[in-house]
């Protein structure tokens, strides 16, 4: 179901690794008729790299590459952004978004990201899956801080899609 509804800022979704942001955004995207850009798939083909490769370089390469992308992609307004999950430690990336963008923070609880995501690709996690804990304590109030809107995602995908679009036309 498309929607009417003529946006004038990008719609940025922040949250946990495993959290939806990216399946999330990508059908709000084809219901606003926006264009999607995730931050990591971005910065992949930027590279010709996995993200878990750019990250043998250690985390600050990667997260000076996600500042560069983030400030690339947040120019073409209106478009819907997925952020990496640890965009948010660095206020710079947060202060170029929070210019042109209505920032959503997806909470999924931590239980329901596990039986979920597929830690192989996630390399800050892909040594013990309890660190999603720590990185949890280390994020929320950073998500909580800078988000616009929250959305608890524990429930099915279209509620949820349905729940986003009912805020952002709202």
């Amino acid at each position: 179901m498309k929607s009417n509804l003529k946006i004038n800022k990008n719609i940025v979704f922040i949250g946990m690794p495993g959290c939806g942001k990216t399946s999330i955004g990508r059908e709000v995207a084809k219901r606003l008729s926006l264009s999607f850009y995730d931050i990591d798939d971005y910065i992949e083909k930027k590279t010709d790299k996995l993200i878990k490769e750019i990250f043998l370089d250690g985390e600050a390469y990667f997260r000076k590459l996600e500042s560069e992308v983030i400030k690339e992609i947040s120019e073409n307004c209106p478009s819907v952004i997925s952020t990496g999950g640890g965009s948010v430690k660095v206020s710079e990336n947060m202060k170029v978004l929070q210019k042109h963008s209505i920032i959503i923070f997806i909470n999924r609880p931590i239980e329901k990201i596990i039986e979920d995501i597929n830690i192989s690709t996630r390399p800050l996690l892909a040594d013990d899956i309890n660190h999603l804990y720590k990185l949890y304590e280390e994020r929320y109030n950073l998500y909580k801080g800078y988000c616009d809107i929250e959305v608890l995602n524990d429930t099915d995908f279209k509620r949820v899609i349905d729940k986003i679009m009912e805020l952002i036309e709202g």
